[in-house]
């Protein structure tokens, strides 16, 4: 190798200790890892960003978008009531997760399936209080292993199938051919993560040393003819929310307290609850449930789904101190709908409307969205915070989850790419109105397009100066010719690769030489293939290795150590089995 070799190949190593390390985000290794490679000039800049214009990186990018939609449109609760539930421990809502997720994960690219299911989870793990960190990488993983079921389930069996075609001339691999080895290594390693990773996986929710300190009293109605009209307290999903709690029910002028799970709920019943923000925002998404203003037919003249949720505090000068909520005008004053009122970090006692406001009262309001910039600087309002969350357009969500099933039928039919059914399906999302233009803009994770698309260049660097073909060649010959043996090493190979650059690139360095080996050596290159294949998906103990595990590394909060500490046991057990399962199963001769 010359200077430009050993340059890269210490550069992986660098950028592999930093992350492992320190706590620097990956995407920074990674543009610096680009940088350093196109300022030395080992990589033209052509090559430096040729991740940019990749076509899985776009495909990512258009599946947020998808996923937004779902979001917004209310179609993640319809997935949330009907298939998630409400587990009682952490293995058991690990388990309703595997099952979807690795059933779609065989007949769509797995990586549209974490981008839907990661707002999903989410909401759902907050829903049901458990840290979401509990749940992401065994979302990740699960994905991982679905993807090994069929040949379309992971864009790495197509890169390999396709370059086994065209380097031999041979038929292409059937759908459920690399399901013989994909099945039992999906078994083995969803037992796996059921049995060990709720203890071995962090925590990593916001620790309040004190507790909420900020409790709201919130009014809301049952939706006149909605889904919730006729179901008790306790069918509807409010007697068991997690860090809100329903106070009383007022109907018809009367207040029913305590409120008793089997209460029938009417249409017009006014609902009140006392809970934290982010309960709050949650109860707001489910189906059936609208502002209690809305229900008496004072409205904001503007679509649900254009709307925001906003805190404000009560300045000592405001005009509104003193008079009930109602009788200040509070929505045509201020354009914008009390749904909830905190004071002192406790709830306030009584009807909502008739609260008579005070100087530091931190109310929840839903406005529209020129309320924030309208207001931040408003003497009224001491402070003006807007929350992430929108309302979501539940009529809406059938429509979104149609697009998606769209999706899934057109690229697995073959009638276009992944690539065209991903944009397709998010114009879609826009054109339909599941999520707006501001929805879909916020979906786009940077972090994670900028790391997916710099990890390209370590890639092309380590082909390019021919480290990976010297690296590969090299622990090959070890195999000193036995075919078992040299069946192992090829496995070890591809998954080391794997972890330092990417599947696809992984794939793409080893197939050739794995050929050109078994060619010589008169061995039957169709196991060889399936363990490359299996190397290449089953990546699980860095977030470089995998892009589903980039993208679970945010919205899990986990650091590069967490991937290390549960991810080498999984690629060591998925390994033994894949290996064990190919030696028993093909001929290698």
């Amino acid at each position: 190798m010359d200077w430009a070799g050993w340059f890269s190949l210490a550069l992986v190593f660098a950028s592999l200790a930093t992350l492992i390390l320190t706590r620097l985000q990956p995407h920074l290794v990674m543009m610096a890892a680009l940088t350093l490679l196109s300022a030395s000039g080992v990589l033209t800049a052509e090559e430096a960003l040729s991740g940019f214009s990749n076509s899985g990186l776009i495909t990512v990018a258009a599946m947020f978008v998808v996923a937004a939609g779902i979001h917004a449109s209310g179609g993640i609760d319809l997935l949330v009531k009907h298939l998630l539930g409400r587990p009682g421990s952490v293995r058991a809502a690990m388990l309703r997760v595997f099952t979807p997720v690795v059933a779609l994960s065989g007949y769509l690219n797995n990586t549209p399936v974490v981008a839907t299911m990661i707002p999903a989870i989410n909401a759902w793990a907050k829903r049901i209080d458990i840290a979401p960190s509990k749940l992401m990488i065994p979302l990740s993983y699960a994905a991982i292993l679905g993807g090994t079921l069929t040949l379309i389930g992971s864009s790495t069996n197509l890169v390999v199938n396709g370059q086994y075609q065209a380097l031999t001339g041979r038929e292409s691999f059937s759908l459920f051919s690399i399901a013989a080895v994909g099945l039992p290594a999906a078994l083995a390693g969803t037992l796996f993560m059921l049995l060990f990773f709720p203890r071995w996986l962090p925590d990593r929710r916001e620790k309040k040393p004190f507790g909420n300190l900020r409790e709201f009293t919130l009014e809301v109605a049952v939706a006149r003819g909605g889904p919730l009209v006729g179901q008790t307290v306790e069918e509807a999903g409010l007697r068991g929310l997690r860090r809100v709690y329903l106070a009383e029910i007022e109907r018809n002028g009367n207040a029913i307290t305590p409120v008793r799970s089997e209460e029938v709920l009417r249409g017009g019943d006014r609902l009140v609850f006392a809970g934290d923000t982010q309960a709050i925002s949650d109860l707001l998404r489910m189906r059936g449930i609208v502002p209690s203003e809305e229900d008496a037919g004072e409205t904001l003249a503007t679509e649900r789904g254009e709307r925001r949720l906003v805190e404000v505090v009560v300045s000592p000068r405001c005009d509104a101190i003193g008079s009930s909520i109602r009788d200040a005008q509070f929505r045509s004053r201020y354009g914008a709908v009390v749904l909830a009122v905190a004071r002192n970090g406790e709830r306030v006692a009584g009807n909502l409307s008739s609260i008579r406001l005070q100087g530091g009262d931190t109310l929840l309001l839903e406005t529209r969205p020129a309320f924030v910039s309208r207001q931040r600087f408003n003497r009224d309002f001491l402070l003006v915070n807007e929350l992430e969350e929108e309302s979501p357009r539940h009529e809406k969500g059938y429509i979104a989850w149609g697009i998606m099933i769209a999706i899934v039928l057109a690229a697995a039919s073959g009638l276009t790419s992944m690539l065209n059914a991903a944009l397709l399906g998010a114009g879609a999302m826009l054109a339909s109105g599941c999520c707006s233009v501001n929805q879909a803009q916020k979906s786009l994770d940077l972090t994670v397009i900028l790391t997916i698309a710099a990890s390209f260049a370590l890639g092309v660097a380590l082909q390019k100066t021919g480290v990976a073909a010297v690296l590969a060649e090299g622990a090959i010959s070890l195999s000193g010719g036995r075919p078992w043996l040299m069946l192992v090493v090829v496995y070890l190979c591809v998954s080391l690769l794997t972890e330092m650059v990417t599947n696809n690139a992984a794939a793409i360095i080893m197939v050739p030489i794995v050929l050109q080996i078994t060619g010589n050596a008169g061995l039957n290159p169709e196991p060889f293939m399936f363990a490359v294949m299996m190397a290449a998906s089953a990546s699980f103990a860095t977030p470089l290795g995998y892009q589903t595990n980039l993208m679970v590394y945010g919205p899990g909060g986990y650091r590069f150590s967490d991937y290390l500490r549960v991810g080498i046991p999984m690629n060591l057990l998925v390994g033994l089995v894949s290996i064990a399962v190919l030696l028993s199963g093909w001929d290698l001769v």
